[in-house]
C-alpha cells in the first residue's frame, strides 16, 4: 500500500500518446488525503448520510427546490429568490463547463474506494460543492443566516468520504460557487422603487 501511495507522478504526458488525460496520474498528496479521509470517517452511517447529501446534490435539484419554494413562500421577495435559485443554476451549470474544458478524471486509484455512482467521469470542480456555496451564500443573504459555514464543509467532506474527487476539487468548486454567488448578487440588484403618490 506504501509503494502505491508513493510511487512517482509523472510530469509531463508520455511521448507518443497525444491522447492522454491532462491529469494521466493525480499528485501522491491528494490521493493519500482520500484514503486518510476514508480510513478515518467511512463508516456506514457516514456514508449513508454522504449518500443522502450526493442524491440531494445531484444536478443541484435540491438547492432548486428550495429556491423556488422560497419564491413561492415568500412573495414579498419573490423576484430574489428567483433570482437567487438562477444562481445556482448558473453555479451548477459553471462547474459543468469547467468540467468539459479540464477533463480532469474522478479518483482510480487502488487505495481509494468509491462509494456512490456518478452522472460523469469528470471531476474537478465539484459541481456539488460549487452549487452548495452558491445557494449558501444567495440563500442565507435572504435569510439573515451565515449558512456557507454550515452547509459547505458537510458536503466537502461528503465528496472525499465518498471518494468521487479529490481535495483540490472541493476547494475550487467551492470558490467558484462563491463567485457565482458574487456576480448574482451584483446583477440582481435594482433601483429602489419610487414611493407612489396618492391623490
Amino acid at each position: 500500500m506504501a509503494e502505491l501511495l508513493d510511487r512517482p507522478v509523472p510530469t509531463a504526458p508520455v511521448t507518443g500518446a497525444p491522447d492522454a488525460e491532462p491529469f494521466p496520474d493525480p499528485a501522491a498528496a491528494e490521493v493519500r488525503a482520500l484514503h486518510t479521509v476514508q480510513s478515518a470517517i467511512a463508516r456506514p452511517p457516514v456514508v449513508r448520510v454522504a449518500r443522502a447529501m450526493s442524491l440531494f446534490g445531484e444536478h443541484a435539484a435540491g438547492w432548486l427546490a428550495i429556491g423556488l419554494l422560497g419564491a413561492a413562500t415568500d412573495r414579498a421577495r419573490r423576484r430574489d429568490w428567483l433570482v437567487a435559485a438562477a444562481g445556482v443554476a448558473a453555479a451548477h451549470g459553471a462547474s459543468i463547463g469547467v468540467k468539459r474544458v479540464v477533463r480532469r478524471p474522478r479518483p482510480d486509484h487502488p487505495s481509494v474506494q468509491v462509494l456512490v455512482g456518478t452522472p460523469s467521469k469528470l471531476s474537478f470542480p465539484s459541481a456539488h460543492v460549487t452549487s452548495t456555496t452558491a445557494a449558501a451564500l444567495l440563500y442565507g443573504r435572504l435569510l439573515r443566516r451565515p449558512l456557507a459555514a454550515t452547509l459547505v464543509p458537510p458536503m466537502a467532506l461528503s465528496r472525499l468520504v465518498l471518494g468521487v474527487h479529490y481535495p483540490s476539487d472541493v476547494v475550487v468548486g467551492s470558490a467558484l460557487g462563491a463567485a457565482v454567488a458574487a456576480v448574482t448578487r451584483r446583477l440582481g440588484r435594482t433601483r429602489p422603487e419610487k414611493k407612489r403618490t396618492t391623490r
